[in-house]
């Protein structure tokens, strides 16, 4: 007698209307969903509205065009033929095949220094989670750039109003998208995990200090954020105006050039803005970053986990050994050289600067200047909110230190970037592909099974397992590495030296 197969579900109604999936690598796929209305002509660097109901069933199956951005690598973002457009905000769902009952939801947003990223891109595909995890997976695309993450507020007029934090919100809508619509591809609206990587984390750092976020995720894992990485008042000023000198056009000039000019202009001006401009004006801050409004983003980041105003919900929150390494070979913005730290300090008393130099041996040596400019961008912060954010919610903190033998051998060691891999589990292209060549695979593939264990178990039970809470008496520390340890208080001579430093706040 023949057997027949239950076909998956892959017609799912949403808020906005019906959408059809696709099954592909064995799971169900639902991509280039629209969660807010376009945001070009009039809604350009305005807060994001409200997608307009379609009739119908949407065709799913394709990705939506990226964010505009200078192009890149295909696996982490926009390829040179990759479609892009300002008509971007689309989000994209993985599910297991079957409708088993309500699935933990995922939540990635992916990192880039807010000026590139793809929720397409082939290193954030989240069909190992789903596989493993038996979790419900969603991405999206948001605003980037100077579309996305400057304070043009001061060009705004009557006729042609600018809105700020324009990034954040829109990913503010896509979460409420989430909530809206997860039920009905099986996940559970009331188990919300969020969880990215660099300027991701950023954004989840920030998001947790957001109101208008609150109740719309319930835990965060946060990978390799600079926390400290949000400005207001004065800073996003000064850096729209240079954004205004770069495109070449007048402050009264500026309303009309802002909402007209191509977004390729304004993709090329923010890049030398933040690869020229601001590395040697203001070694360690990001031009494109969330701005302290006092209404969407009430407080900086730190203070609010400071004084408990951030949401509190269970987090974990980690760093690379040498997040630094990275940037001084591929991206040199960061304060890793004497003359851009002497600037960065010279906003700080000598003697601060005296005994946080005198934490690192070696310095002015290369290798320690390195570390100091990923300590105060990426560790130092980090640490500030994990200290905070403790005496309010569950708190975890760990850092990885595996460094695979390739990485070994260029001299960069465990930095930024090498824990998206493992985290997601892909190993078949990019960054993936190259940290297994071959001597270190094995273990490669095992620390990043225990790494990915970790956050799923902090999405199915919201405690990562396997290591102490992190706490101000003891600062436990998981470490992943060929053999996973808990260290107590790591770097405490430079968290002490550190003290009272206060960056850009």
């Amino acid at each position: 007698m023949a057997t027949t197969t239950a076909q998956p579900d892959l017609t799912v109604s949403t808020s906005d209307g019906m959408v059809q999936g696709i099954v592909v690598n064995g799971v169900r796929a639902w991509r280039g969903i629209p969660y807010a209305a376009p945001p070009v002509g009039d809604l350009r660097l305005r807060l994001p509205r409200p997608v307009q109901p379609w009739e119908g069933v949407l065709d799913a199956g394709r990705y939506g065009p990226v964010p505009p951005q200078e192009p890149g690598l295909p696996s982490m973002g926009a390829g040179r033929k990759t479609p892009m457009d300002e008509d971007c905000l689309t989000i994209n769902v993985t599910a297991p095949l079957d409708n088993a009952p309500p699935r933990p939801v995922l939540v990635y947003f992916y990192g880039g220094g807010f000026t590139i990223g793809a929720a397409s891109a082939a290193a954030y595909d989240g069909t190992n989670l789903v596989e493993r995890g038996d979790v419900v997976y969603v991405c999206m695309n948001y605003r980037l750039g100077a579309l996305g993450f400057m304070d043009f507020r001061r060009y705004s007029t009557p006729e042609r109003p600018f809105d700020v934090n324009v990034g954040l919100a829109d990913q503010v809508a896509a979460l409420r998208w989430v909530q809206r619509n997860i039920a009905g591809f099986g996940g559970d609206p009331e188990n919300v995990t969020v969880f990215g990587e660099s300027a991701g984390g950023m954004s989840i750092t920030a998001l947790m200090c957001v109101p208008s976020a609150e109740g719309l995720f319930h835990r965060a894992f946060v990978q390799s954020s600079a926390p400290a990485t949000a400005y207001g008042p004065g800073l996003p000023e000064k850096w729209a105006g240079s954004l205004i000198e770069l495109l070449g056009v007048s402050d009264e000039e500026a309303p009309n050039a802002l909402a007209s000019l191509p977004a390729e202009r304004l993709v090329k001006a923010v890049g030398r803005l933040t690869r020229k401009v601001t590395p040697e004006s203001e070694p360690g801050a990001l031009a494109v970053a969330p701005v302290v409004d006092g209404e969407f983003l009430p407080l900086h980041p730190i203070d609010a986990f400071r004084t408990g105003k951030a949401h509190r919900i269970p987090l974990v929150i980690g760093n690379m050994f040498r997040e630094g390494a990275l940037f001084d070979r591929v991206q040199d913005v960061l304060p890793t050289t004497e003359e851009r730290i002497d600037t960065m300090f010279a906003r700080t008393e000598p003697e601060l600067k005296a005994r946080v130099l005198a934490a690192y041996p070696g310095y002015p040596s290369k290798h320690a200047a390195v570390d100091v400019g990923g300590d105060v961008v990426f560790w130092l912060p980090s640490v500030q909110v994990a200290e905070g954010h403790c005496a309010y919610a569950p708190t975890w903190s760990y850092r990885f230190d595996y460094a695979p033998r390739v990485a070994g051998l260029l001299g960069i060691g465990a930095t930024h970037g090498m824990d998206t891999p493992a985290v997601f589990g892909n190993y078949t292209t990019g960054l993936g592909r190259f940290l297994t060549l071959p001597g270190s695979k094995r273990t490669t593939v095992s620390v990043g099974n225990r790494f990915r264990g970790a956050l799923l178990r902090f999405a199915r039970t919201g405690n990562p397992g396997l290591w102490p809470a992190y706490g101000i008496g003891t600062r436990a520390t998981k470490v992943f590495d060929d053999t996973d340890r808990v260290v107590q208080d790591p770097h405490r001579n430079r968290r002490e030296a550190w003290n009272g430093y206060r960056g850009y706040r």
